[in-house]
C-alpha cells in the first residue's frame, strides 16, 4: 500500500518516512515517538509523521490499524515496507529504515 503527502499531512522523507500511529492515552506511545524521533534525527532524509488514530479512522480503518502504538516504515515513494505493533528498539527502526532506504534506491 501506498501513502501519500495528503494521507499524511506531511512530506515524505528523500529517503524514507516513520508513520507513528497513536492515541491519546496510550503510553507506550510516548515510548515509541521518543525512538522515532532519536533514528529520524540520527538518519538523513528520513521524515517523521505522528498521526492520532481518532483524528485519522479513515486512513486507519484502511490500513487495519487496531492497537496503538503502530509504526509504519514507508520508502521513498510511501510504499509500507515495514509495520509494527508496540515499542521498537532503535535498532530494529534503524534496521526497517536502512531497508526501505534500499528499497527506495532501486526504483
Amino acid at each position: 500500500m501506498r501513502l501519500t503527502v495528503q494521507d499524511l499531512g506531511a512530506a515524505l522523507g528523500e529517503r524514507a518516512t516513520v508513520v507513528q500511529f497513536s492515541s491519546t492515552f496510550c503510553a507506550p506511545c510516548r515510548s515509541t515517538r521518543y525512538v522515532a524521533e532519536r533514528a529520524v534525527a540520527t538518519t538523513t532524509g528520513v521524515a517523521y509523521a505522528d498521526l492520532d488514530v481518532a483524528d485519522h479512522l479513515e486512513l486507519g480503518e484502511r490500513l487495519g490499524i487496531d492497537v496503538t502504538p503502530t509504526v509504519l516504515v514507508l520508502d521513498a515513494r510511501g510504499e509500507v515496507v515495514r509495520r509494527a505493533s508496540g515499542v521498537p528498539t532503535l535498532a530494529q527502526l534503524r534496521s526497517a529504515l536502512a531497508a526501505a532506504s534500499s528499497v527506495g534506491s532501486t526504483a
